[in-house]
């Protein structure tokens, strides 16, 4: 099993990139590998067509996922909401039905508007969300901040155990012969006629 968690922060090392790889830890504690993909540079470069082209390929592979995204003027960063729009609108199917974690970090506040946005993705994908024993959310202005602040990694140490189990959940189901449910099947209907 793997889980693919996407850094949509500006800096790769950063604050965002310190809450991952805390649950990243943990599902390597559980068997369960990961990989960070820092998204922030190729998100605006010219190569956003190649980024979302690998990310679609890596989420084909992947049983689980974890957004992340540091607050920017109370929100997500642009890079993210960009990566994000084009890989939901292009790569949905590979995605859908498979357990998907939002988290935020911050200096100080921001951290519900950017997680209302970032859970968003996920809830129209037919994804379950995976969510810990608090908001998922650090705060902390560098890396060491973060670790200093003892909820905040104690959140994201649950979210990866919550992960873990979910994962193994989805896959005893599929070894019992519980299958994914079926795309939904309904018209889709406009507001104006």
């Amino acid at each position: 099993m793997k889980v693919l968690m996407i850094n949509g922060s500006r800096r790769e090392r950063s604050c965002t990139y310190t809450a991952l790889s805390i649950i990243g830890d943990i599902l390597k504690e559980e068997g369960i590998d990961s990989e960070i993909v820092f998204v922030g540079r190729d998100a605006v470069n010219g190569n956003l067509n190649a980024l979302i082209k690998s990310l679609g390929e890596k989420c084909a592979e992947a049983d689980g996922f974890v957004f992340g995204s540091p607050v920017y003027y109370a929100s997500l960063t642009g890079e993210i909401k960009l990566v994000l729009d084009h890989l939901f609108g292009r790569h949905r199917d590979k995605m859908r039905c498979k357990p998907a974690a939002i988290v935020a970090s911050a200096r100080r506040a921001g951290t519900t508007a950017t997680l209302d946005v970032l859970a968003k993705y996920p809830a129209i994908t037919e994804m379950p969300i995976v969510s810990s024993s608090y908001w998922p959310m650090v705060h902390g202005n560098t890396p060491e901040d973060v670790m200093k602040d003892e909820e905040g990694v104690g959140v994201m140490k649950q979210l990866g155990k919550n992960m873990a189990w979910m994962l193994k959940c989805i896959a005893a189901g599929r070894a019992a012969g519980i299958d994914t449910p079926n795309p939904p099947d309904y018209h889709k209907t406009n507001f104006i006629r």
